[in-house]
């Protein structure tokens, strides 16, 4: 491979051949392009929320398929990322320079971790780094002001010597063989394990019935049903939901098993609803809508179920979204994320740097914090 590459940007992702983008390293459920072909062509993005589609193709010359790709996002606000960045806006700023736009490599709205850089695995490192180098020079093309790969796995963006890493800290659930719900709940704590099993009942006792669908099996009333209560748990708590009801209705036709809708029903009224991404070996958890408030309800369908789902299935991983210190008391761990940043202006690099440097240091103590509150039995209950 020679020492430059041929560098294609799409502003659809329909432009690129399903087979093509499946052929770089089949991307997992988040980055798939169903997922983000729904999302453009059902008004999620665009320039009225600030994602504009700009994806990167990388081939060995003009006249080679590609090999490789960056699912990419011209941003003009930083809404719908999760890694929040709003004092580098300010700093830029101070020193009269625009932070907007800037490029994002990510799944919109989706703050699941994975791979930024989708190659087959064959492809050599040496490689990789070329797509890196590439894709800084196409944003100092651009007139960006920074690059950022978010909840990245890559070696290549975690060692690249002219990026920023930045730590972040979520809760996930990882899979050590347990044969079923019972087991995983064998290594909590008896007064833990007592409080879980309540939390079940409590749902049960409620008069609710719980019911696990796969994407092609949800009909458009229900995904329609499923929509109002997203939006309604949105609004209440001041968010904006981006998602529309064509976006839900186009992924379960077109995703199916890769698409999990846990719903809820009281005499057959549906009442609250989570949505779910499964991937390969990992289960992401990603939206939830009640019509009411019914005690434990949320960890049933946001929580429980998935865990269920996961042992039945034999994945190894579920990542119940961004935040939310509650999951360590369910047995989710807290776990390390990272994502990695170019910034172009050299004074605001060795600025940022040394703020998340600092920031390193607090999240690693915070993560120490919330793992002595983990629920699992000590050694001398074992």
């Amino acid at each position: 491979m020679s020492a430059e590459l041929s560098l294609r940007v799409h502003s659809r992702l329909a432009e690129v051949p399903a087979a093509w983008w499946g052929s770089f390293g089949s991307p997992d459920a988040p980055l798939s392009h169903a997922f983000l072909v729904a999302l453009e062509e059902t008004a999620c993005l665009g320039e009225a929320v600030g994602w504009i589609p700009m994806h990167l193709l990388f081939a060995a010359d003009r006249k080679a398929e590609p090999f490789g790709a960056m699912p990419a996002y011209l941003k003009t606000n930083s809404f719908g990322e999760f890694v929040f960045d709003w004092a580098w806006a300010e700093a830029h700023s101070r020193v009269g320079l625009a932070y907007y736009p800037k490029w994002v490599i990510a799944s919109p709205f989706t703050p699941v971790t994975g791979r930024r850089l989708l190659v087959p695995p064959e492809i050599p490192y040496a490689a990789r780094e070329l797509m890196l180098d590439c894709a800084i020079e196409a944003g100092k093309s651009a007139g960006v002001s920074s690059m950022h790969w978010l909840f990245c796995t890559d070696p290549v963006l975690l060692e690249a010597p002219m990026l920023v890493r930045r730590l972040g800290c979520q809760f996930h659930w990882h899979n050590a063989g347990y044969r079923d719900f019972a087991d995983f709940l064998d290594r909590f704590s008896a007064k833990r394990r007592k409080e879980l099993k309540r939390e079940r009942r409590q749902v049960s006792e409620a008069g609710i019935e719980v019911q696990r669908l796969a994407g092609n099996e949800v009909d458009a009333e229900t995904w329609n049903r499923f929509h109002a209560l997203y939006r309604r748990t949105f609004d209440k708590h001041g968010n904006y939901p981006a998602l529309s009801a064509a976006f839900f209705r186009r992924v379960g036709e077109t995703m199916g098993e890769q698409i999990l809708l846990v719903v809820a029903r009281r005499k057959s009224e549906l009442i609250a609803a989570g949505f779910f991404l499964v991937g390969e070996d990992t289960l992401y958890g990603r939206y939830w809508g009640a019509v009411e408030e019914v005690r434990s309800l949320h960890f049933e369908i946001c929580y429980y179920q998935g865990l269920e789902f996961c042992l039945e299935r034999g994945l190894r991983c579920f990542q119940p979204g961004a935040q939310g210190e509650h999951k360590v008391s369910r047995g989710f761990v807290p776990t390390a994320t990272w994502s990695a940043h170019w910034i172009a202006d050299p004074r605001l690099r060795g600025a940022i740097s040394r703020h998340v440097e600092a920031e390193r240091l607090h999240v690693e103590a915070y993560m120490r914090e919330l793992e002595s509150r983990l629920p699992f039995k000590q050694e001398s209950e074992c």
